[in-house]
Order: structure tokens, then sequence, then C-alpha cells
């Protein structure tokens, strides 16, 4: 133990984490040792060389931006939709699907305590859990197909329990448990504008889940990839858990992926306004991309085409499909990290806990789309924001459970 205790020692000297010293030198027993587990795990080189990187600024070049081809489900002709269609249900037919959901976060935007799937939404008086939206959705594929779906649902170490509790609780919506397979996303620690590492109140490092692109390399180390191959699984659909509009077996986005030959593929829908605050499809450096709204250029964001539609006008929604083979190759790869200047309360050295008024500490998280630039091409389908897209984000205003009570509403009275 004493050389354990040495080797950490050590380890914290080096990346400057004297605080952490004085905390392990007052721990004993159990709590000690956890605390060195924890710290064996953390990249200390790849968390000093991300906080490093908040004080450079990241620059894109205009020129490597270039807009990106995509179909238009409403345009498809009687043939396409129909060859597309085929296609899909062929393949959901034959158990070769499979469905992520990323459930990871805190409802703590919506005013809601809990993990985010676990939000009622007020529709119809009674109303509706997300959960319970998206285990409908995939249930009436099921009758429709013929098929259970494999559901994998990923959690974040801060809601995991909790999200695991409800779904048995309400037997999974009546969704089959056999076929329920919930896992953990990663986490990477916290640390403070002078490059030190918050303390939480376990005595632990403070942690926080580390991103959705961190999806890729959670469903290989949780074993879920493992598990989808057994299953004979050759694609699989990611999105979230807060779209109440979202389509979790499109038989034509799937059908025009095997018809186009492509690893990966996505749903869009056309920017509302020029300067909407959504991530665009584009290609860069001749590879697909989504860029941020903050990161793509005034004047290329406001871009024509000749039929007068914005050049850079596919939103990204987080509706995302990969074959086996695209996730397996992105589950080994480094995605690059974003930082996000968030309040975080931490115990002080002194043992106190402190709750921050303003920002105070870098959050690391990688995005699920930067995956795409590991692929020359991908598919993408335009869909109808009234009938794929209903986000509940915020409590009030734009994607708020008030908006997205009202397209769920619009939507099934339509259908």
């Amino acid at each position: 133990m004493m050389d354990r205790v040495q080797d950490t020692i050590e380890i914290l000297k080096t990346y400057h984490q004297e605080h952490i010293i004085k905390l392990l030198n007052k721990l004993e027993g159990k709590a000690k040792e956890e605390l060195i587990d924890q710290i064996g795990k953390i990249d200390f080189h790849q968390i000093m060389e991300l906080y490093d990187n908040t004080k450079k600024e990241i620059k894109i070049k205009e020129n490597k931006i270039e807009n990106i081809p995509y179909l238009d489900k409403a345009k498809l002709t009687k043939e396409q939709k129909e060859q597309f269609d085929k296609l899909g249900e062929t393949a959901i037919r034959n158990g070769e699907y499979a469905v992520v959901t990323m459930a990871g976060g805190q409802g703590t935007r919506l005013g809601h305590t809990g993990p985010k799937g676990t939000f009622k939404l007020d529709v119809y008086g009674k109303g509706k859990y997300l959960f319970e939206i998206l285990a409908e959705n995939l249930k009436e594929a099921n009758r429709k197909y013929g098929v259970t779906i494999p559901w994998y649902i990923m959690t974040s170490k801060e809601n995991h329990d909790e999200t695991e509790a409800f779904l048995k609780k309400n037997n999974y919506f009546g969704y089959n448990a056999k076929n329920v397979i919930i896992f953990t996303q990663s986490e990477l620690p916290l640390i403070d504008t002078r490059g030190k590492l918050l303390i939480n109140k376990n005595n632990k490092i403070k942690e926080a889940s580390d991103g959705n692109g961190g999806t890729y390399s959670s469903l290989r180390i949780s074993g879920c990839l493992a598990d989808m191959k057994e299953k004979g699984i050759k694609w699989i659909f990611i999105g979230g858990v807060d779209n109440v509009l979202l389509k979790m077996a499109d038989v034509t986005l799937l059908g025009m992926a095997i018809q186009k030959n492509v690893q990966i593929a996505s749903k869009s829908v056309v920017k509302a306004n020029p300067h909407e605050k959504v991530g665009v499809f584009c290609k860069m450096n001749g590879h697909p991309k989504v860029i941020e709204y903050a990161e793509l250029p005034e004047k290329m964001a406001e871009e024509t085409d000749t039929n007068g539609e914005l050049k850079y006008g596919e939103s990204h929604i987080m509706c995302n499909l990969y074959t086996i083979e695209a996730i397996e190759k992105v589950s080994k790869e480094h995605l690059m990290y974003h930082s996000a200047f968030k309040k975080n309360s931490y115990i002080d050295e002194n043992g106190r806990e402190i709750i921050p008024d303003t920002p105070n500490s870098y959050k690391f998280e990688s995005f699920i789309f930067d995956a795409f630039e590991f692929f020359d091409d991908i598919a993408i389908l335009r869909g109808k924001r009234e009938d794929d897209f209903a986000p509940v984000k915020n409590k009030e205003g734009v994607d708020s459970p008030k908006t997205a009570k009202e397209l769920y509403e619009k939507y099934w009275k339509r259908h």
C-alpha cells in the first residue's frame, strides 16, 4: 500500500495537484484506496493538455468548408421512396437493426430533478414520460415489422441507478426487458481556471460525462458492441432521449443508407433562419462534418444556392445511423474535445462545500458528430421539423415542454 501511495503522490506532484495530496494524506482505509484507484485511471497528461487548449483560440478557415448534398424526404419520387422503404424494412425484419438512446443527462435546465428521460411531458392531460414516448415509438416499429429491436440505453454514472430503478418500476413501459441493455458512458475530471482538479463531497476527484461523442467508446468498453455482433446487428441508430418526435426506426433513412452504400447516415431539418443556433452539415477538407453555429462565419451562414435555399441549412438533429463497422472504427479513435466553462460546486481545502455564482471550471466533451470526419461520405435525408424535431431542452421558450407538447399533439392528430 505504501508504494501505491508514494507512486500516486509522485503523479500528483508532476501535475501540480498538491491539494489532492493533502486530501490523500487525510484519508484512511477504504476511502484512501478508492481515491488512489481513481487517480490511477485518470490520464493526467490528457487533462492538462485539454486545460492548456482552453487558453488557445481555435480558428476555422472559411476556404475549407463546402456545402453537402442531401435528399429531401418530401421530394422523393414514389419509386425512390418505395425502394428505400423496402430495403430498410427488410434489414429490420431480418433482425439487423439496433437502437441506442443517449440518456446520460439530468433535467436541470427543465427544472426537473432526476434523469432527463424521467421528465413527464404534459400531453393529452395525463402526460407521458420521455422514456415512455420512445418505448411507444419502438413498440410500434416492432409491431409493424414483426421483430423486437434491441434497445441500448446509455446513462451517466450520475443518473444510472435512478434510471434503472425508474425503468424497472414502470416495467420498461411494456418493452421486453430482455431486449433492453443499460450501460454507462465514460467521464473526465473537471478542472478549475488554475489547472486544479475539483474535489467532490465523497472525497473523490469530481468528474462529469465526457459528452455524447463518448457514446462510441462506451459501447465498446461496456460490451454492448460485442453483444450487437453476437446478435447479428448490421445497423445501429443513435438518438437522444429528449426529442419526442424522434423516429428511431425510419425505414426510408435506413434504406437510403443501404442503397447509397455508406457507413453513416443522418436525418436533418432545414434551419429556421440563417442565424438559428444549431450545428449544420457541411464538408470540410472533403469529409463530412457538422459545424457549430458559433464557428460558421456569418457570410457563409447567409449564403444561398441557385434555388434560394441556404447553402448551409441542414441542421443536425441527433438522428444518426451507422453500420456496426463504423461504430467499431470510431470507438477506437480519439475524438477532439471541446471545453465548456461552467459552474461546478466543489470541496475546498478546509472541507467546505463551495457553490459558485459564476462559471469556475472546465468540462471537456467530445461531440458525436466529430466522428463523421473519419468517413469519406454521409447520406443525409432532410425531414420536416413538424414531423421529426420536437426537443425538450429549456424550461421556457424555444425547445421547451410547451413547444414539444404542441408539436407532439399536432403530429399525432395528423397521423
